[in-house]
């Protein structure tokens, strides 16, 4: 008969195994973050923009937004908030995506924009 001791079966003959350790996050999350964002931005955003080079393609390329540090549409500051309005709210040419994103899926495209 095996034995449970704090909740994990024992291995055969009695013999007690400690349990693993959880699995470490990288960082503060950000690349499960910038993974699943970069899903979305290539069924949501990659219709429109680049994400591999600056040069137009419907809307601007974001290669390097977060490094270039202004939109070039407008050249206002590039912040989490302000692509967070942006992304919900859109433009004249842009139209708004609060009502097809979540919010924590906004935040996952913004965490993968960063990283272009």
């Amino acid at each position: 008969m095996c034995r449970v001791r704090s909740g994990i079966p024992a291995a055969k003959h009695g013999k007690w195994t400690p349990a693993k350790a959880p699995a470490k996050k990288s960082g503060n999350g950000n690349s499960a973050a910038a993974a699943r964002g970069k899903e979305l931005f290539d069924k949501k955003c990659g219709i429109c923009h680049y994400a591999d080079n600056d040069q137009k393609k419907i809307g601007p390329g974001l290669k390097g937004i977060s490094k270039r540090g202004t939109f070039t549409v407008n050249n206002n500051k590039v912040t989490d908030e302000s692509l967070k309005t942006w992304i919900e709210n859109g433009d004249t040419l842009m139209p708004p995506f609060k009502d097809v994103l979540e919010p924590a899926q906004i935040k996952d495209v913004i965490a993968y924009v960063k990283t272009l």
